[in-house]
């Protein structure tokens, strides 16, 4: 029974994570930390690595913190919440680095209903060059609006 509870506990923590996201995305990303998202929308840096990464460094140590406390603290969740959120972040490396914004030239030729409409949304996303006015700050679920011809 416990494996039907670590399984349940991983995929709300997976599926919580795009909320988080979205959330991190839109009220902090584009507010008081504007600052350090603000060269993921205007490039205006000759480095591969953006000030934006610092936000993938936090969940990494907020999944690290879940995996320590179930190492050291015998909280059990605490793996599979760990695991959980790495394997979002590992979703959302593969989606917004390498796919959409190609970091790493892969997945170049991804042209499915999918793809296009999560390229769609984010196009859409960084057409807005400021802090203000976004739209779609999801990632994985994007609305549907964005897969329509």
């Amino acid at each position: 029974m416990q494996t039907v509870y670590w399984i349940l506990i991983f995929l709300t923590a997976y599926c919580i994570m795009e909320f988080m996201a979205w959330f991190t995305h839109k009220y902090i990303m584009h507010g008081f930390l504007w600052h350090l998202h603000k060269d993921h929308h205007h490039k205006d840096h000759d480095s591969w690595f953006e000030r934006n990464d610092a936000f993938f460094l936090f969940y990494a140590v907020v999944s690290i913190s879940f995996i320590l406390l179930w190492e050291f603290k015998d909280f059990w969740p605490g793996l599979p919440i760990g695991l959980g959120i790495f394997s979002y972040g590992v979703s959302y490396f593969l989606v917004h680095d390498i796919f959409i914004h190609q970091r790493f030239k892969l997945f170049r030729n991804v042209n499915n209903w999918y793809a296009r409409g999560v390229r769609r949304a984010h196009k859409i996303h960084h057409k807005h060059l400021g802090k203000k006015d976004g739209e779609c700050f999801g990632m994985l679920f994007v609305p549907f609006k964005y897969f329509k011809k």
